[in-house]
């Protein structure tokens, strides 16, 4: 009998978990928390995994110039891509007008429903640090205090500097310490391969309580501009991605997305891109990616790098504007963009960043934060395929960085 390979179980987890949503409703919420175990098991490994990987494959450039190059590399693909990701969604924003037709009386009942939770996440906006606090704060006080509060760009930065300074030292003495990184990576990779063992009763969990929870009725009352967002990511995940992938990363986009699928499933059952990383790079790693990218690449695009939440942000933020009955011209457009970017590294590793970022865009537009409310019943669902976009992403500039390198030095 042929062995069923973890990824097809996976996947038929994530079937029958949104079946089981559907059919039982809130009361499949019971089975949650073998969903949780599951996240906490995955997430537990994230920052030890992320610090000696990046530390190890740091050291193993050897190049300190190198690293600046990649880094250089990574930060313009990120950007550029993110620019994409927006322009796709305020185009089909604006040809569809998914804001036009919503009856006063739905959106009397959204506003009734979500507001509650929509000032929950303007609070928030209010504690978000600013982009310079951001970048100050990288740097830690307290290196202990950045693993336990699972900081990851302070994590990032302590991982570069650490594996750079192993690049300077003697080699009689960084050799012994490269050596025990590098059996310690092996360790967490195979604590990843056990925990994976979990993912289809894990990822059931996960998709039965989020459906269980928010249903369908409410993405029907939303379709019009569920169907925007959702259209938006598909197309800009398959077309833009497959392009890079096989113009820039001279590999086949098949074979990309092939390999990757456990990834994906992953970040669309637990909408977290932290929680995905350890899969994530595992994955890439089995297309041919070395461990000296992936393990740079993954982890930053994971804390700074949103392209399907900057696409969400564009047609939401035309969305609003359109029920309130506001014309956003080039200007406001533009606006869209350039805010979108910025909050991207704005929001990084704050709770309910998606909200945040969305209300920075609608307050420097003239938008009603209030909004806001308008959305956020399908906020979730949205979630679990935006995501899904952006770790997509991640791993396809690890695959485009590896090939600009490698061609560069031929």
């Amino acid at each position: 009998m042929k062995k069923i390979k973890l990824h097809t179980k996976i996947f038929l987890g994530l079937v029958v978990g949104i079946i089981a949503g559907i059919i039982f409703g809130e009361k499949i919420l019971i089975i949650e928390p073998i969903g949780t175990v599951f996240l906490h098991l995955i997430t537990m490994i994230v920052v030890p995994l992320v610090f000696v990987s990046l530390m190890l494959g740091t050291a193993s450039l050897g190049d300190v110039r190198k690293l600046g190059r990649i880094g250089a590399k990574t930060a313009a693909y990120f950007i550029i891509t993110t620019i994409i990701a927006i322009v796709v969604g305020l185009f089909l924003a604006n040809a569809v007008q998914p804001g036009k037709g919503l009856s006063p009386d739905v959106q009397e009942q959204l506003y009734k429903n979500f507001e509650a939770k929509a000032q929950a996440g303007l609070k928030h906006m209010e504690e978000k640090p600013s982009i310079i606090e951001v970048i100050v704060n990288i740097v830690p006080e307290n290196p202990i205090r950045a693993f336990i509060d699972g900081n990851m760009l302070q994590i990032i930065f302590m991982a570069l500097l650490f594996g750079v300074v192993l690049t300077l030292i003697k080699k009689d003495k960084s050799k012994p310490i490269i050596t025990f990184l590098d059996g310690l990576n092996d360790v967490f990779i195979q604590v990843v391969h056990i925990v994976m063992k979990l993912a289809p009763y894990g990822v059931l969990a996960l998709s039965a309580a989020v459906v269980g929870q928010f249903g369908t009725d409410i993405l029907i009352t939303l379709l019009k501009y569920s169907m925007v967002v959702l259209g938006g990511l598909f197309l800009y995940t398959v077309s833009v991605n497959s392009l890079s992938i096989r113009l820039l990363g001279r590999m086949s986009p098949l074979r990309f997305f092939k390999a990757v699928k456990e990834a994906i499933v992953i970040a669309f059952s637990t909408s977290s891109s932290m929680a995905t990383l350890p899969v994530a790079m595992d994955d890439v790693e089995s297309i041919g990616v070395k461990r000296e990218y992936s393990s740079f690449v993954i982890p930053l695009g994971a804390t700074v790098n949103m392209d399907g939440t900057a696409l969400y942000q564009g047609v939401s933020a035309v969305f609003i504007a359109q029920i309130y009955g506001i014309h956003l011209g080039i200007t406001g457009q533009v606006t869209i963009v350039l805010m979108a970017v910025l909050s991207s590294i704005g929001t990084a590793g704050v709770p309910m960043a998606g909200i945040i970022a969305l209300a920075l865009v609608l307050k420097q537009l003239g938008i009603p934060l209030e909004g806001i409310a308008l959305i956020l019943g399908v906020e979730r669902l949205l979630d679990m395929v935006r995501t899904s976009t952006n770790v997509i992403g991640n791993m396809a500039c690890s695959v485009v960085i590896q090939q600009l390198e490698e061609k560069g030095n031929k």
